[in-house]
């Protein structure tokens, strides 16, 4: 047997083994009472959709690559087990530092699914480039800095807890597209680097899922709820309609691209993260869900052939005109949306307290987006070091490296 396999089976099970034991051990230990655990909540469907949206829309979401179909449904999954129950225990470190108030049940598990977001939106950037033991490493030490991040927000910036995780889009991106820049190009002519129609349409089948739970996932720490899944439809129901129209204007045959319809029809969701409890009109968020489509569409086009070369960004999902921009256009938006509100109903009377809040979501944002940025860099030199099983560029793509696959697989 090769060498890299029996360092593959070396590696993988006990690093997985390893961790699973100590979540036993802090479950056996940490633990509270088992009837406060299971007490009866009603928040289980939201929680399900939540749990729906990232296991099996993500899963299927990041199928673009004709030959690691099972490696991004089934890396997916590994990660988001392991990363929830490691979710849980930083949330016990926080509690145990005074950081934070301890929440059970139901809702503590939310949050931490809603959390593993960020880990299924940067692996998305890596796809096919890194190894299991690689994306482990990323999901344990992103998880870590995103709650970091989250408790600077909330303490420091007194940021409301379901704000401080809607910044899950900007913070995966970001870090994820730091993480991928630090990874050798694959070559130029890799054939394995491209989609196929049976993997587009797998693809469009996870997107469709995500689209389909993205107000439960906006609204299920929301103070309104109802609001927020209200607001959240009409920005996703216009993103999709606008990303069916601006791909027939802006392909050159006039047909729809499954790559813009793939992106855009997310776009509403994403823009409307940090507004979506707030706003009032229905006409608003219909406008952030058009402006969302417009700025992944044309951010597509503009970043995939300047700024990903001249950066040495190979973004290989996507993620940064599916999620970051269009979670940097909302930021803007609720910066934008506080002036106004501010000026209908106080009429200026109080400038000092709209100023604090302009700081605090500007802050809040800058605090997001440097700290996933330069974490990112440092996580993607680390993962690189030989000790973590670094995949060779040639074997970049394939699921031959990691899963038993047939040979008519390969073939098509």
């Amino acid at each position: 047997m090769p060498s890299r396999y029996l360092n593959f089976r070396c590696s993988v099970p006990w690093l997985i083994l390893s961790l699973q034991t100590l979540f036993l051990i802090r479950s056996f230990f940490v633990f509270p009472g088992a009837g406060d655990i299971y007490s009866p909540s009603n928040f289980y469907p939201e929680f399900q959709d939540v749990n729906h949206m990232v296991i099996f829309g993500f899963g299927f979401f990041l199928i673009v690559l004709r030959r690691y179909g099972f490696s991004s449904t089934g890396f997916n999954l590994l990660l988001i087990v392991l990363g929830v129950q490691c979710s849980v225990l930083v949330d016990d470190l926080l509690v145990f530092l005074s950081l934070q108030q301890r929440e059970i049940g139901m809702r503590s598990l939310a949050k931490a699914v809603v959390s593993m977001t960020a880990v299924a939106i940067s692996s998305g950037a890596v796809l096919g480039k890194a190894s299991p033991v690689q994306l482990i490493v990323m999901t344990l030490v992103e998880l870590i800095i995103f709650y970091v991040s989250r408790c600077i927000n909330r303490t420091l910036l007194q940021v409301p807890e379901h704000l401080t995780l809607m910044h899950v889009h900007l913070f995966g991106a970001y870090f994820g597209l730091a993480v991928t820049s630090r990874f050798p190009a694959p070559a130029p002519g890799l054939d394995k680097h491209r989609s196929t129609p049976k993997s587009d349409l797998f693809s469009m089948l996870g997107t469709v899922f995500v689209w389909v739970f993205w107000p439960s996932f906006n609204s299920i720490l929301a103070d309104s709820k109802k609001q927020a899944v209200l607001n959240t439809y009409l920005a996703l129901a216009v993103s999709a309609v606008a990303a069916f129209m601006l791909s027939a204007l802006t392909s050159k045959d006039g047909k729809f691209r499954m790559t813009h319809i793939h992106s855009a029809v997310l776009a509403g969701g994403v823009t409307i993260s940090y507004t979506a409890s707030r706003i009032l009109q229905p006409w608003i968020a219909m406008i952030l869900g058009l402006l969302g489509s417009v700025i992944t569409i044309l951010g597509s086009h503009s970043l995939q052939r300047c700024f990903n070369r001249a950066l040495k960004i190979q973004d290989t999902c996507g993620v940064h005109f599916t999620f970051g921009l269009p979670a940097v256009l909302g930021a803007v938006a609720a910066v934008v949306l506080l002036v106004i509100e501010n000026g209908i109903h106080k009429q200026w009377s109080n400038l000092s307290s709209l100023g604090y809040l302009i700081f605090v979501d500007i802050g809040a944002f800058c605090q997001t987006i440097s700290t996933a940025l330069i974490t990112g860099l440092i996580t993607g030199l680390i993962l690189n070091i030989k000790l973590l099983k670094a995949v060779h560029v040639s074997k970049y793509f394939d699921d031959q490296f990691y899963w038993e696959v047939s040979f008519k697989m390969i073939s098509d």
